[in-house]
C-alpha cells in the first residue's frame, strides 16, 4: 500500500512534464513561421508644441452653460486639461481681454499676453496662473494670433494653436480671418483649431474662417465636458501629427480625373454624403495601406459612418475598411490594406492588360481610393464647408505571408494534430490511473 500511494504521487509531477514538453513542442512548430520585425517611422527631434489662446473678456462672465460662467467653465476645462498633459507636449497658454478694464477701445484691443510661456508643464503653477483670470475687457483676436504665432516660433513641424472664445473679434483691425490667412501664407505650419462658447452666426463664420484658413477645425461648445474633451483632443492630436504636415489634396467624383499621390500624409475637406477619390500607384508585389480620419467640427446626426474603399480603374472594389459612429465621437476612422498580385500571375496580367488599364502606364495601374460618407448636418447646422479629413497613405513590399489560406491552414493543422495528440494522451494516462487504483483497490 505504501509503494501504491508514493507511485501515485509521482504520477501528476510526471504527466505535468508530459504535458509540458508537448505544449513546448507545438510552440516550436508554431513558431517555425516567418517572424516580421517591427516596423518603425522615422520621429522628429522636435517635441509637439500647443498653445491655448482664451478669451477673457467681459462677456465671459455670462451664466449660460449648464448653470455656470462660461469663464468657470473654460478654467475648469483648462484644469482638466493641464492635469492630462502628455509628457512630450510643451504647452503654453495666452489670454486676450485679461488684464485692461477701462473704456479705451485703442488700449483695450493692445490687451493680448502670454500667461505661461510655452515649454515642459508645471501644472501647479499653470493652474494656478488659470485660476487668477477674472473676465474683463475686449476681443482682439487677430492681435493674439500674431501673438500666439510669435509663441510657438517656427520649426520643420506643425504647431497647434487653440482658440477658445465666446464671440467675434471686437477690435479689427486686424481682420482674424486675414491673420489666418497671413500665417498660413508664411508656411509656418500653424494650424489653428477654434471652439466656440456662444453660438450667433457672425461669431460662428469668423471661426470658421480662421480654422478653414490653416487647415484647422471649429467646435460650436455647449457643454463643459465637450469642451474639455475636445481640448485634450486637439493636444492629444498635436503629439499624434506633429511629425508630418499634411498636404493639401483635392479629390475629385472620378478615378480618372483623381489627384494622384504617393506615400504621405494628405488633407482635404469632404461635404456631407459625398464622394471624394484619390489614386495611388501600386506596381506587382507591392502592398497598398491606407487610412481616413474624418473630424466632425460641428453637430451631426446620428447614425452616420464612413467607408474607405480601394478599387480597380473600373470601379471593381478590391477591399473596403468602415466605421459607424453615435453621433457622440469626434472623428470617425477607418483604414485598409491591400496588395497587389505578384508579377507573372494571372490576376496581375490581367489588372495590367490594355483592356484594363487603358495606355498601361503607372497612373492609369494606381488604385482608386474612394472616400465615402453618410453624415447629416443636424438641424441649425451649416453644412458648408465641407468636414476636414486627413488620409494616410503607404506602399510598401507586400508581406511575406503565404498568399493562399492554405499555408496558413498548414500551420493550424499543425496545432490541431498537436492539441489532439495531448488529448488523447492525457485521456489514455488518466485511464490508465483510473484502472490501477481500482485494481489495487480491489486487492486490498
Amino acid at each position: 500500500m505504501r509503494a501504491v500511494t508514493i507511485t501515485t504521487r509521482r504520477l501528476p509531477a510526471r504527466l505535468g512534464g508530459l504535458l509540458g514538453a508537448l505544449a513546448i513542442s507545438a510552440g516550436a512548430m508554431l513558431s517555425a513561421a516567418p517572424a516580421h520585425a517591427d516596423e518603425t517611422t522615422p520621429t522628429s527631434s522636435e517635441a509637439p508644441r500647443v498653445d491655448l489662446v482664451l478669451d477673457v473678456s467681459g462677456s465671459m462672465r455670462a451664466t449660460d452653460i449648464q448653470g455656470k460662467s462660461r469663464m468657470a467653465v473654460a478654467q475648469q476645462s483648462l484644469n482638466e486639461v493641464i492635469d492630462a498633459l502628455p509628457a512630450e507636449t510643451e504647452f503654453g497658454i495666452r489670454t486676450l481681454g485679461a488684464t485692461y478694464p477701462g473704456n479705451d477701445k485703442t488700449e483695450g484691443c493692445k490687451d493680448t499676453k502670454q500667461l505661461y510661456p510655452i515649454g515642459k508643464t508645471n501644472k501647479v503653477e499653470a493652474k494656478t496662473a488659470v485660476a487668477t483670470l477674472r473676465p474683463t475687457g475686449w476681443t482682439p483676436i487677430g492681435l493674439a494670433l500674431r501673438g500666439a504665432a510669435q509663441d510657438l516660433g517656427t520649426g520643420t513641424t506643425t504647431r497647434r494653436v487653440v482658440l477658445i472664445t465666446d464671440g467675434e473679434d471686437s477690435c479689427a483691425p486686424p481682420d482674424p480671418c486675414e491673420v489666418a490667412r497671413e500665417l498660413a501664407a508664411q508656411g509656418t505650419h500653424l494650424v489653428v483649431d477654434t471652439l466656440g462658447l456662444s453660438h450667433d452666426d457672425k461669431t460662428r463664420q469668423q471661426l470658421l474662417c480662421i480654422a478653414n484658413a490653416t487647415g484647422g477645425t471649429y467646435t460650436d461648445v455647449r457643454t463643459q465636458e465637450q469642451l474639455t474633451g475636445k481640448v485634450k483632443q486637439l493636444v492629444g492630436r498635436a503629439g499624434d501629427t506633429y511629425k508630418v504636415t499634411p498636404a493639401k489634396a483635392t479629390g475629385t467624383d472620378k478615378c480618372a480625373t483623381a489627384p494622384l499621390l504617393t506615400p504621405g500624409v494628405y488633407s482635404d475637406r469632404e461635404k456631407f454624403s459625398e464622394h471624394r477619390v484619390y489614386r495611388v500607384p501600386v506596381k506587382p508585389g507591392q502592398e497598398l495601406r491606407a487610412s481616413v480620419s474624418v473630424s466632425l467640427d460641428r453637430a451631426v446626426a446620428r447614425d452616420y459612418g464612413v467607408l474607405l474603399q480601394a478599387t480597380d480603374a473600373s470601379g471593381q472594389e478590391l477591399v473596403r475598411g468602415t466605421d459607424a459612429g453615435s453621433g457622440r465621437t469626434d472623428v470617425a476612422s477607418t483604414g485598409v490594406r491591400w496588395s497587389a498580385p505578384s508579377a507573372g500571375s494571372a490576376s496581375a496580367s490581367a489588372s495590367s492588360s490594355p483592356s484594363s488599364s487603358g495606355s498601361g502606364s503607372s497612373a492609369d495601374r494606381a488604385v482608386c481610393l474612394v472616400v465615402s460618407n453618410s453624415f447629416a448636418a443636424q438641424p441649425g447646422v451649416q453644412a458648408e464647408p465641407g468636414l476636414p479629413l486627413e488620409l494616410t497613405v503607404d506602399v510598401a513590399a507586400a508581406s511575406p505571408a503565404p498568399d493562399g489560406p492554405a499555408a496558413g491552414l498548414g500551420r493550424g493543422w499543425v496545432l490541431l494534430l498537436v492539441l489532439t495528440g495531448a488529448g488523447l494522451l492525457t485521456g489514455l494516462v488518466f485511464g490508465w490511473i483510473a484502472r490501477w487504483r481500482i485494481a489495487v483497490w480491489r486487492e486490498n
